[in-house]
């Protein structure tokens, strides 16, 4: 047994917001091992760290496995500011939107032509699909007007990123990186409502590219809001190579303007991938099917824009009940509801689509 056979085991540990070990983030002050007493001592990011429980648990944990080792001593301490603003660099890089033209990781906007059809919902269980098959998955909720995904994956109402020195750190929930203009809000007025304009909308979407870290992630789910307004073509600006799905309920009223969302993000250059339909006729226990909202709607608008109607989602009191207590019914087992397993089969299905690369530089030059 040694102090480096401890520092290598603690230093894999990860941290769960920025999801790299410890090691590369510098949290690491001094391993020491005496008498069979491994003597941890780590530097946090900030004061009052979130997730300083849990490192602190993983840590004991890790080095309590290295043979010889009898019992574990954790100090936790917090960064200088130097050190912290050192990290903060490292880790933003450049400050340019890394979801540009030649970034890998995949971005798809939800969108719809208005709101209440369930689109929130889609993102927020199709996120925590995509991640349960082992994607590294964030989700931008942009619709900043009526902000619902922290809700909807159960982040409680108090939490706030953490900033690191500019870099914003978004919290994680069931795999996912989400961040919401409703995290940001002075704690008592979380529930209230944000009047912005246009000029102050674009500069807040800018700044969830730019100065969020997601993190290596393989999709970022943007949560649009309804419509086709100022949002939608600062979204088309910021991102042009995104990638669309259209959600939208059976009844015409909703298939109509969901066409509209559509066809301006086909003119912004985005490319459209398919259309979902929530609230869908469902199978009620006695076997009759309810169509509270019609039928059909969903290929009418999968038809008219020319891509596939990826999935069907049936009304679903489960589904809904699920989002209220923040707990999405695509982290249970696919088959507990039709609706959960609506959405699972779709986080399936984008998930095995091909990705058009056109036009993208790759990382890589001929030998």
């Amino acid at each position: 047994m040694s102090a480096e056979a401890v520092r290598a085991a603690v230093g894999a540990v990860r941290d769960p917001e920025i999801r790299r070990p410890l090691d590369e983030l510098d949290m690491l002050d001094s391993v020491e091992v005496v008498d069979g007493v491994a003597l941890v001592a780590l530097s946090l990011t900030v004061v009052g760290c979130p997730a300083a429980d849990r490192i602190e648990r993983e840590v004991r944990e890790a080095a309590a496995r290295v043979d010889g080792v009898r019992a574990v001593d954790v100090t936790l301490g917090v960064m200088a500011p130097a050190r912290r603003a050192a990290l903060s660099e490292r880790l933003r890089g450049e400050r340019t939107n890394p979801f540009g033209p030649d970034s890998l990781t995949r971005v798809i906007a939800v969108t719809s032509g208005k709101g209440g059809v369930g689109k929130s919902t889609v993102t927020a269980n199709l996120a925590v699909a995509l991640a349960a098959r082992g994607l590294g998955v964030g989700v931008l909720d942009a619709d900043v007007h009526g902000f619902s995904v922290p809700g909807l994956l159960g982040i409680p109402p108090d939490t706030s990123p953490v900033d690191l020195d500019g870099l914003i750190v978004p919290p994680v929930a069931f795999g996912v990186k989400a961040i919401s203009i409703g995290m940001f809000l002075p704690p008592g007025e979380r529930d209230g409502a944000v009047a912005w304009r246009g000029p102050m909308l674009h500069r807040t979407l800018n700044q969830f590219l730019t100065d969020v870290h997601y993190g290596a992630i393989d999709v970022l789910l943007v949560d649009t809001p309804p419509g086709t307004g100022d949002v939608a073509i600062s979204l088309g600006q910021l991102l042009p190579s995104a990638e669309v799905l259209v959600v939208t309920t059976p009844q015409p009223a909703a298939a109509d303007v969901a066409v509209r969302s559509g066809l301006v993000a086909r003119k912004l250059g985005q490319r459209l991938i398919g259309v979902v339909e929530t609230m869908a006729p469902a199978t009620l226990p006695d076997g009759s099917l309810l169509d509270l909202f019609g039928s059909g709607g969903g290929a009418a608008v999968a038809e008219r824009l020319g891509v596939p109607l990826l999935a069907s989602v049936p009304l679903s009191a489960a589904l809904r009940r699920a989002g209220d207590a923040g707990a999405p019914a695509a982290a249970a087992a696919a088959g507990a509801d039709p609706a959960a397993a609506a959405l699972v089969a779709l986080a399936g299905t984008i998930g095995a689509m091909g990705r058009g690369l056109d036009g993208r530089r790759l990382p890589v030059a001929p030998a």
